[in-house]
Order: C-alpha cells, then sequence, then structure tokens
C-alpha cells in the first residue's frame, strides 16, 4: 500500500498538480471561498440608493465574481450605472465584483436607480451569479434580501 501511495503521489507531482490544504476544496472540486455582501439601502421619490462591499472570508482566493442585484419593482429606462454594472432585464442589474483575496474586502459598489412609477416599498435582493469557479458552502451571506420603504431611511443588511 505504501508503494501505491508514493508512486500515486509521484504522478501528482509529475503533472504538475499541488497539494491542496484540507479544507480548500469544495465539493465541487473547485477552491472552497466564502463570500459576503454587506451595505445599506435607502429609497425616496422612486430612487433607490444602494452601496455595499463585498467580502471573501475564504480559506481561498475568488478569481472573479458577479453579483446580481434585483428589484421588485421595474427599473425606469435610461439608468445610469456604475463601470462593472449592466442591466440584465427590466427588473436586474449585474455588477463585477472582481477578484478578492482571501480574507478581504472588495471595493465599494455604489449605484442609484429610478424605478418605474413610485412605488412606496421594494424588495432588493442581492446574490452571487458567478464565482469564477469558487465553492461556496455559506450560501447565507451572499444571499441578500431587503424591504426598502419610500422614506428615506436607511436600511443596512
Amino acid at each position: 500500500m505504501r508503494r501505491v501511495l508514493s508512486v500515486g503521489m509521484a504522478a501528482l507531482v509529475a503533472v504538475g498538480v499541488g497539494v491542496v490544504p484540507a479544507g480548500a476544496v469544495g465539493e465541487g472540486g473547485g477552491p472552497e471561498a466564502d463570500l459576503a455582501y454587506h451595505g445599506v439601502a435607502s429609497m425616496a421619490g422612486g430612487r433607490v440608493d444602494v452601496r455595499f462591499t463585498p467580502r471573501n472570508h475564504g480559506p481561498s482566493d475568488v478569481p472573479d465574481a458577479t453579483v446580481r442585484l434585483r428589484w421588485s419593482a421595474p427599473l425606469a429606462n435610461g439608468q445610469v450605472l456604475p463601470g462593472g454594472c449592466a442591466r440584465s432585464g427590466p427588473r436586474v442589474v449585474l455588477c463585477r465584483v472582481g477578484a478578492l483575496a482571501a480574507d478581504d474586502l472588495g471595493a465599494q459598489i455604489s449605484m442609484r436607480v429610478r424605478l418605474r412609477g413610485a412605488p412606496s416599498e421594494v424588495l432588493l435582493e442581492l446574490d452571487t451569479v458567478w464565482s469564477g469557479g469558487a465553492v461556496d458552502h455559506n450560501r447565507a451571506n451572499d444571499q441578500q434580501r431587503v424591504l426598502v420603504l419610500d422614506s428615506g431611511d436607511e436600511y443596512y443588511f
């Protein structure tokens, strides 16, 4: 058995596969990471201001990630979105988060969107739609839902 193990390890080294620390590979075969989004949202007169900061709790780096923001009410036409963000539907915006090192914060993402009409409330949902192959077993902190009332008050998530 020892000889088989030695041959197997030699084969891994020969093809360039490194030994990965325990817990750093997810079930899907990719590196394990834990993405999270925390920030604040407010609404006044049908305009929603959103600011949030992505974070990777690790244990592995994330080469690139994309977050989706969905509103329960449709967005008005002619939105001006920050760089790296684009509409992908009447109620959806996708934003590139970029690479995130383990145990590090990403750049804050801020935007103001206008909703069609003037709803008295909107449900905002954020979630990761792409993580560069990283596996996230703790989806609770990268799937945020916040009810924002048209009061000008700030709602933290």
